[in-house]
């Protein structure tokens, strides 16, 4: 029996290590799952892919070598921390408020929220969270195989994990569409939104406070 090519051990030695990181429940997995419950499984769907282009971002930067030039910067470093950070609050405040900005209703109502919108959101959260970089630059080199080729591989391998988040984002989606009428109710709603406000509140602190 021949040796599976490098690359390929490699994804698949990489694989359940992107499973448990999919399963690991963050601000992408709330997003996720509260779209799809209030928004529909269409917004949901954005949203996931939405998470998946910002996580590409990432791969491609590091494939770059950009990743490390950013995450080495203090200063890009904590830039990128506090614009993460805000734009959760951001989310967060906008769902306390139901869905109002300061500028007034500019965010429609959770079941009317947009594809668009959805994407943007997932897409934001993930590309302005530098702890999605430092995951990729810290993990992903443990699986590259050595030799030409690595900044491909490393392309590959951040989609890979990708793949297996959108299979994840997709159980989930099922599942909260099964919720759906119960959470269409209009009290239940926004009880929602406002605990998801809170969270989403609370990731960014978090996001904020962390040092790396």
């Amino acid at each position: 029996m021949t040796a599976a090519p490098p690359l390929l051990a490699s994804v698949l030695a990489f694989l359940p290590v992107a499973a448990l990181l999919s399963i690991t429940p963050g601000a992408d997995t709330l997003l996720v799952l509260r779209t799809a419950g209030l928004a529909g499984a269409r917004a949901a769907a954005f949203a996931a892919l939405g998470v998946g282009l910002g996580c590409m971002g990432w791969g491609l930067l590091v494939a770059l070598g950009l990743g490390a030039v950013l995450v080495a910067s203090p200063l890009a470093f904590a830039w990128l921390k506090a614009a993460g950070a805000l734009y959760l609050a951001w989310i967060g405040m906008a769902l306390l408020r139901g869905g109002k900005t300061s500028q007034g209703p500019a965010v429609e109502p959770a079941r009317r929220t947009g594809a668009l919108i959805a994407f943007r959101r997932g897409f934001l959260t993930n590309l302005l969270n530098p702890k999605v970089g430092v995951f990729y630059l810290t993990l992903l080199p443990q699986f590259l195989p050595q030799g030409p080729g690595m900044a491909m591989a490393g392309l590959v391998l951040a989609a890979a994990h990708v793949l297996v988040s959108l299979l994840w984002f997709a159980v989930m989606i099922v599942f909260a569409a099964r919720l759906a009428p119960m959470l269409a109710r209009p009290a239940v709603s926004r009880g929602l939104d406002r605990l998801c406000g809170v969270v989403f509140i609370g990731f960014g602190a978090k996001l904020a406070l962390s040092r790396a």
